[in-house]
């Protein structure tokens, strides 16, 4: 069983940053890939980024790509959101969820989930 506890979310005006972090229990946090999705008010929840296990792959959604970075920690069970360049699109509540020994891009394979953190980007 892993637990995620996810960080960082806030308002932000647009053009800001905010840096997103998720916490794993356990001690075997490297053996999962990491992602993280989105779920914005009447909408589905989507992919945003995902993260090998070893951080050597990262996987973005068009809508993100050369705005956020996904990165981990294993050191300390942790994975991040780095987001810039925000734009009110980018509001949602934002998860982090792993998945063991893979790293899917689709929200239905992933194994565990936090419970989110809200992102709020005023124009």
């Amino acid at each position: 069983q892993v637990q995620l506890v996810e960080s960082g979310g806030g308002l932000m005006q647009a053009g800001g940053s905010l840096r997103l972090s998720c916490v794993a229990s356990g001690r075997t946090f490297s053996i999962y890939g990491m992602g993280w999705f989105r779920q914005a008010p009447g909408k589905e929840r989507e992919f945003v980024a995902a993260i090998s296990r070893s951080g050597g792959r990262t996987y973005y959604a068009d809508s993100v790509k050369g705005r956020f970075t996904i990165s981990r920690d294993n050191a300390k069970n942790t994975v991040f959101l780095q987001m810039n360049s925000l734009d009110p699109e980018d509001t949602a509540v934002y998860y982090c969820a792993a998945a063991r020994l893979r790293v899917p891009l689709t929200s239905n394979e992933y194994d565990y989930w936090g419970q989110g953190t809200r992102v709020t980007v005023s124009s």
